[in-house]
């Protein structure tokens, strides 16, 4: 029986991970009528959900909503999310820092980090799309920093992902159209994987 249940909630995880714009857009339109909600609800989950992939509703929201207004819910329901994970770790997670550090040194030292660096430290993360959010999240909820330190870095840091992601996902047809913004794009986002790899590693490894 555990293996079944094991089994299913594999496949569920991997269902979900593996949705594309385009199914998350229809989700968008098949809940229009709500407005704007949908829009920030979707990067809100993936705060809680981190098998959600984040690129893709980004993308989906700036073509549901446009470029201005896609960007804006997106940017509210990842630093809503985000916020509100941090306050329930903060709130409820007082012991789980002892034992993590006992029993992964090397979130300890990730931990240690973020207080030392404070501000920079999760701006920096928070700019990368391909590093893991929730972690960091999980990790400077259980640190000594300040919650307004946290939310002034992560709504910067990601403002500034966002941005980049929704910027590339706002006119698809027009990239294939003009090869060269492609590669662009890819450079840049291949520059953030490198520089957010190398933080990762130096950092949470």
């Amino acid at each position: 029986m555990p293996k079944v249940v094991g089994e299913e909630r594999m496949g569920w995880t991997q269902a979900i991970s593996s949705l594309s714009w385009e199914d998350i857009d229809r989700w968008l339109k098949q809940y229009e009528a709500l407005g704007p909600l949908p829009g920030i609800l979707a990067p809100f989950i993936e705060a809680f959900l981190p098998m959600l992939p984040l690129v893709a509703i980004l993308v989906a929201n700036v073509n549901a909503y446009g470029l201005g207004e896609g960007t804006l819910l997106s940017w509210i329901g990842v630093v809503g999310g985000a916020s509100c994970v941090f306050a329930i770790v903060r709130t409820f997670g007082g012991r789980l820092r002892g034992w993590l550090e006992r029993k992964l040194p090397r979130t300890g030292k990730l931990i240690h980090w973020l207080e030392a660096h404070g501000f920079t430290s999760v701006f920096l993360l928070a700019c990368f799309p391909f590093t893991p959010s929730t972690v960091v999240t999980l990790v400077s909820a259980m640190s000594r920093m300040p919650f307004h330190t946290f939310f002034t870095a992560t709504a910067l840091g990601k403002g500034v992902m966002i941005f980049l992601v929704s910027l590339a996902g706002s006119d698809l047809a027009g990239l294939l159209r003009q090869p060269w913004k492609i590669i662009v794009i890819v450079a840049a986002f291949g520059l953030m994987w490198l520089l957010g790899k190398k933080v990762e590693s130096k950092y949470m490894n």
